[in-house]
């Protein structure tokens, strides 16, 4: 087994290394937050005390951070990733990030003689938690032939998509779907309401037509029912919208829905559900359509 390194042990980043855990192999990490990472020392982890470190002690080294500025931040400086990268390792990141920025790391490991992957996943801490998690992968095809062992442990469908960058548009493109599919969801279950409908035979109905799909039949059931934490939160989705939007600036696609979507967060954000799920879209745009029963904001 590989020596692997992981940097990020957040909600998702936790539960993979979890997975790489179980999977048997010798796993050293780090995080901003150590008790984070506690659970995972108890079953092996071994605890490394910077980025670089972590570099340093494996052979493969993932990271799964929240931006393009958390990424810069665990890979840039003394400390960080790059500094402890050598000849032929392989450093796997799995954050939703600009494009622009996976490749301006990639550039930076190239130049130690190393290879980059980026490498997001579709999917949540259920998918996750279920064996279904599929991740896309960008860069070179000899190293992600060396890697796609560790990454079958994480996740059953693994796809070398092309290079650097493309894997984190290809995300970006699935995410932006979510939160558009989530409000034109919203928006047909609180028309059928306004007319008389019961709430609850709108979601059965819908959730069972033909524009059920996978994210909407087990996220949109939240505004029902909500969880006791959020797995994605408005935050989280306007940063991925923006990565959308941006992008689609770069590349000239106009992206109407993406835009549309986007304000709506914000009206829901202003309206304090910011710390709700994809259901945040649903109870914003309730309150917008003077429908006063969405459950207590938490923002």
């Amino acid at each position: 087994m590989s020596a692997i390194g992981f940097v990020g042990l957040g909600a998702m980043g936790s539960r993979v290394s979890g997975r790489l855990l179980d999977a048997g192999h010798e796993l050293y990490g780090n995080d901003r937050t150590r008790s984070k990472a506690e659970p995972l020392i108890e079953r092996g982890l071994q605890w490394c005390e910077s980025p670089r470190e972590v570099a340093v002690a494996a052979d493969v080294i993932f990271s799964m951070v929240t931006d393009d500025a958390a990424l810069y931040a665990i890979t840039s400086g003394a400390d960080g990733i790059l500094a402890g990268l050598a000849e032929r390792k392989i450093y796997v990141d799995m954050s939703t990030v600009s494009p622009r920025a996976s490749r301006q790391v990639a550039e930076r490991v190239g130049s130690l003689g190393a290879y980059m992957l980026d490498a997001p996943v579709s999917g949540s801490i259920l998918t996750l938690r279920e064996g279904k998690l599929l991740i896309m992968v960008g860069g070179d095809r000899a190293a992600f032939e060396r890697a796609e062992p560790i990454l079958l442990a994480i996740g059953p469908k693994v796809r070398h998509v092309g290079e650097v960058g493309q894997a984190k548009a290809l995300k970006i493109g699935v995410n932006l779907s979510l939160a558009v599919q989530m409000l034109a969801f919203s928006e047909g279950v609180l028309l059928a309401e306004r007319t008389g409908v019961d709430r609850r035979v709108a979601f059965d109905t819908f959730l069972h037509s033909v524009i059920a799909s996978p994210m909407l039949q087990y996220r949109a059931p939240f505004a029902l029912d909500p969880p006791d934490y959020a797995w994605f939160d408005c935050g989280m989705m306007q940063k991925d919208l923006d990565l959308a939007l941006e992008l689609g600036r770069e590349m000239s696609v106009p992206l109407p829905t993406t835009a549309a979507t986007r304000e709506v967060l914000t009206a829901t954000r202003a309206l304090g559900y910011g710390k709700e799920d994809f259901a945040a879209l649903f109870h914003g745009l309730a309150r917008m359509s003077g429908i006063h029963d969405p459950p207590p904001a938490r923002d």
